[in-house]
């Protein structure tokens, strides 16, 4: 995880890209985590749900990649409606930007302690509020889920070089 870091809401292509394309990219950016990843179908069923905005002429941009990032993610910890709950609840207490690159930030923030390439979990953002700590505890449930993938992985590994 050391280098891990997902592209801050500026950073997001918002020139519009296809279903496909937009697949790829979030699955791209979520690579290294080595457990998360998205397809066309979960996209068009989330965007049926009304969990991501409809994309404008088939063309899906910074908000809409900015929602399935984080729905990608969170879904390992949360079911789609505590999701849909926690987006309505952000969406009162901070702009989209903010809230996503939020996110971000507490992401790496989580995934920095629980490979132990940091001591402690820093306070990120000068507010706090209900939502940070809701977020916070579902990106913690997840981070753990990664970890835990990641040790199997390498065990696996190590077991299967050693049959050899």
């Amino acid at each position: 995880m050391r280098g891990f870091r997902l592209p801050r809401y500026a950073e997001l292509p918002n020139v519009g890209l296809y279903l496909e394309q937009t697949v790829k990219y979030i699955n791209q950016c979520l690579k290294q985590l080595g457990c998360i990843e998205i397809t066309g179908s979960m996209v068009r069923n989330y965007v049926k749900q009304g969990l991501v905005p409809n994309p404008v002429n088939k063309l899906y941009k910074a908000p809409h990649i900015a929602h399935l990032i984080c729905i990608a993610v969170l879904k390992h910890a949360a079911p789609l409606e505590h999701i849909s709950k926690l987006f309505s609840l952000q969406k009162t207490a901070y702009c989209e930007q903010t809230a996503y690159d939020y996110f971000c930030l507490e992401i790496e923030n989580v995934l920095g302690c629980c490979f132990g390439l940091k001591d402690s979990i820093d306070d990120v953002g000068v507010t706090s509020s209900i939502e940070k700590e809701m977020l916070r505890s579902a990106i913690t449930a997840v981070c753990h889920m990664i970890y835990l993938n990641a040790c199997l992985r390498m065990l696996s590994q190590e077991d299967s070089g050693a049959a050899l």
